[in-house]
């Protein structure tokens, strides 16, 4: 476990934003410092604000802003694992990858990779919030190159209505169904240590589905999935990642539009809330290096009812990260 003693503006030493009010104060990711250094930080919340590779509806970029409004609702305690991440490491918000270039594609995918390397380099696991699903390769990009020379690539857990395993679209490599086909190609993951969980919805074309299994990667589709039960899952999941470290990647997409309308591009039949929860709570232990929960996109659910669930399943993923962070050497 971490012994290191936090400096004062670090988590682990004052709670008292946690048990405040949750309408006051600065709206941070789970109520958390904000840091604006690595310094000190074992995992860093980081919101990437950034939809300019969907291929559909836009609105992600706004995620980031209302998951740190709505994460204001979580607590402390988890009521089932009885973790306190905040107990185990030094969490911190680390703001918002900046993006001076937001305009230009490649310039955008250059500085998140160099964002997350720094984070690397620096020893931080991050949880970040998307943004599309396009972020997902830059980021591991940069944890690659940020990782001691030799490091493993990781194994990926990818929840999710889509593979995202596209080649260019649109004439540009940069978009939100690519984001693993491009890191395959990268090696900055290990597609024969990742599964692709609830997928589901028509295509015009079976390319995403054929590279996945193509690369090695086990694909579930929503219908296994319901056939198999959470608790089955699970233990494919363990089987499929097997030991090494592992990344975890959420789409809030792979939920029924039923429970999370604000993103876009729903897909009917989806996982429920509470297979989602279940879910995470059974990947406990393994070796994770960071994950990321993307795709809200607030302008579409006025209710605010996504970005609760989203941030609600933030807090699953910290839950995980925390206890594996304190668990290490």
């Amino acid at each position: 476990m971490k012994t290191a003693t936090p400096p004062a503006h670090a988590a682990g030493t004052d709670t008292s934003a946690m048990t405040a009010p949750r309408y006051t104060g600065i709206a941070t990711f789970m109520r958390t410092p904000l840091a604006s250094s690595p310094g000190n930080v074992d995992i860093g919340l980081v919101g990437v604000p950034y939809d300019g590779g969907v291929t559909n509806r836009a609105g992600a970029r706004h995620g980031p802003r209302e998951l740190r409004n709505a994460s204001s609702m979580t607590r402390t305690i988890h009521h089932v694992t009885r973790i306190n991440p905040y107990a185990l490491c030094r969490v911190a918000d680390l703001g918002d990858v900046p993006l001076p270039h937001v305009y230009d594609h490649t310039a955008v995918y250059e500085d998140i990779c160099s964002f997350y390397q720094a984070l690397a380099q620096a020893g931080v696991r991050p949880l970040s919030a998307g943004g599309d699903h396009s972020i997902t390769f830059p980021i591991l990009a940069g944890l690659h190159a940020g990782s001691p020379r030799g490091t493993r690539p990781p194994g990926i857990i990818h929840i999710d209505a889509h593979t995202d395993t596209w080649g260019p679209f649109m004439g540009s490599k940069f978009h939100h169904g690519g984001p693993f086909h491009q890191a395959t190609e990268a090696g900055v993951m290990d597609p024969r240590r990742t599964i692709q969980i609830g997928i589901r919805g028509a295509q015009n074309t079976p390319a995403g589905w054929d590279y996945s299994r193509a690369h090695g990667m086990r694909v579930m589709f929503i219908e296994e999935f319901d056939e198999l039960g959470v608790q089955a899952v699970i233990a494919e999941i363990r089987r499929v990642v097997g030991e090494g470290p592992v990344y975890l990647s959420f789409d809030i997409d792979a939920l029924d539009p039923a429970y999370a309308p604000g993103t876009g591009t729903p897909e009917v039949g989806g996982i429920s809330t509470l297979q989602a929860q279940t879910l995470l709570r059974g990947l406990r232990g393994l070796d994770f290096i960071g994950g990321d929960l993307v795709e809200v996109a607030p302008p579409f659910d006025p209710s605010g009812n996504t970005a609760l669930v989203g941030a609600t399943l933030m807090y699953e993923i910290l839950c995980l990260l925390a206890e594996r962070c304190a668990a290490a050497p």
